[in-house]
């Protein structure tokens, strides 16, 4: 069965005083292309996050959030480095001296100084503690739950384009069963041209070399050949839907497919010469069209 490549997954989980979010989406790429956005608190165990989405999703546009809510920060507020403020301070305060600025004393000035102390590289301090194991797991199966859920909704969109490829396809073929009617019509049309122009001619030509060439013409016009590879691209098409999922998923194979039927339609429409004709292969077109943009969405 066939699957998408867009889908959404996210899950949650607590423990102890944090609450872990992770949502993972994907749209449609010729390979898998990653990007994840970790909280800080998770960035030494990304790699791990990553080989969990490497592991079981092989195509598409991925992209992944890990945020980390604290519940109880009593023991995780930034806390200002009061020794580095000082230095900064004493090196500020030598360099009001030497340029003769007003004091730092003044109100405003105090106040600006200490904002600009507060905003210097250092001045506070956020300590991020060492993940611990039970966290550590916790983080991992809230990552894993969350690309399972991705590739359930995946998997549901698999079956909606399924459904969608199989009316297509079955369009074709009523398309396809509607030339018949015109064929034997359309040559003997030909035929009957021919020979009502070759009348008109002030020459005599030999009739039975005449009948050779008007074989050979109405030869090229066949469309039986083509009428065949289409039917074996038709069946093709469905058999690859209903394969097994294989390491290369299906969407490229059925792409290949579907250029292929392209080419016997094309040909189709070039020996067609009757407006009928003609027009159910433009119908047949516009089915194709539409097979062709939803299988780039196919994994």
């Amino acid at each position: 069965m066939i699957q998408s490549m867009t889908g959404f997954g996210k899950a949650t989980a607590e423990i102890a005083n944090k609450k872990i979010t992770v949502e993972v989406k994907s749209v449609n790429s010729k390979q898998l292309d990653l990007v994840a956005k970790v909280c800080p608190q998770y960035r030494e165990v990304e790699m791990e996050f990553r080989q969990i989405i490497q592991r079981k999703m092989q195509r598409g546009k991925v992209e992944l959030s890990v945020t980390c809510e604290v519940l109880d920060n009593t023991n995780d507020l930034p806390r200002i480095n009061a020794a580095v403020i000082k230095e900064y301070y004493q090196q500020i305060d030598a360099i009001r001296q030497e340029l003769d600025m007003v004091d730092f004393t003044h109100e405003v000035a105090s106040a600006v100084l200490m904002q600009t102390l507060l905003r210097l590289p250092d001045a506070v301090h956020v300590e991020t503690p060492a993940i611990q194991k039970e966290e550590f797991d916790a983080a991992l199966a809230v990552v894993e739950q969350a690309v399972d859920r991705l590739v359930e909704f995946r998997l549901q969109e698999g079956e909606s384009l399924y459904r969608v490829f199989s009316e297509k396809i079955s369009n074709i073929r009523a398309l396809l069963a509607q030339v018949e009617p015109y064929e034997k019509e359309r040559t003997e049309r030909i035929r009957q041209n021919l020979l009502d122009r070759l009348e008109k001619l002030p020459v005599d030509y030999d009739k039975n070399r005449l009948e050779q060439e008007m074989i050979y013409y109405i030869e090229k016009l066949d469309i039986n050949e083509e009428k065949h590879r289409l039917v074996n691209h038709l069946d093709y098409f469905i058999e690859t839907m209903n394969a097994p999922m294989d390491a290369g998923g299906h969407g490229k194979k059925l792409g290949f497919i579907s250029q292929e039927m392209g080419r016997e339609i094309n040909t189709l429409g070039s020996k067609s010469n009757q407006a009928e004709m003609q027009r159910i292969v433009v119908k047949m077109k516009d089915e194709l069209e539409q097979i062709k943009e939803q299988v780039l969405n196919v994994l």
